[in-house]
């Protein structure tokens, strides 16, 4: 495996940009996990295609590409992109993130998220995240429960996914509320 820059690091867990070279590792990871994903992603195209526009996207000052390695090995355990960045009075970015089958319940998608929203209201000068979660989706909403984002509201039909209309939770923290959380966690 080449040296690699990471943007972050944790006890556990490094955060760097998503690069070409992930598709096989990342393709691996979806259909192992497409079972435990498709009720809330739907289903996904695996295709060098696909991967290369979805990679397109991150060329955009709009979108951010993160996937999360463990330290020792530089295995991807996690992605996490901050979407729909708007800059100006706003400074802000949606959340879109996975964790996949292998390596759940570990912590990995937690300690990734933090250091990813370091990095939103640090080098990206970021002052807003949100994420939107299906209410169903127990472990997404404890993960953004335990990184302090507090509930703003329900958006009815939000999403479509798997041939419906889902609805979401909006959920979302400052760069103020993210400093108090970890104050709290000291």
């Amino acid at each position: 495996m080449a040296i690699t820059s990471y943007l972050m690091q944790g006890p556990r867990v490094v955060i760097r940009h998503v690069r070409r070279q992930d598709y096989d590792e990342l393709t691996a990871l979806a259909q192992e996990s497409a079972e435990m994903l498709r009720r809330w992603l739907g289903a996904r195209e695996n295709t060098m295609e696909a991967f290369e526009s979805y990679l397109e996207r991150f060329e955009q000052p709009t979108h951010e590409g993160f996937v999360i390695c463990l330290r020792d090995t530089g295995t991807i355990v996690g992605g996490i992109n901050i979407n729909n960045i708007v800059r100006g009075t706003l400074q802000s970015g949606t959340l879109g993130y996975t964790s996949y089958a292998s390596t759940t319940g570990r912590g990995y998608m937690t300690e990734g998220l933090r250091l990813v929203t370091q990095l939103a209201f640090g080098p990206l000068e970021l002052h807003r995240l949100e994420a939107n979660i299906q209410p169903d989706n127990t472990s997404s909403l404890n993960l953004v429960k335990r990184l302090g984002f507090q509930r703003e509201g329900y958006s009815t039909a939000f999403q479509y996914i798997n041939g419906e209309w889902r609805d979401h939770e909006r959920w979302a923290i400052t760069a103020e509320m993210a400093r108090t959380a970890a104050q709290l966690t000291k």
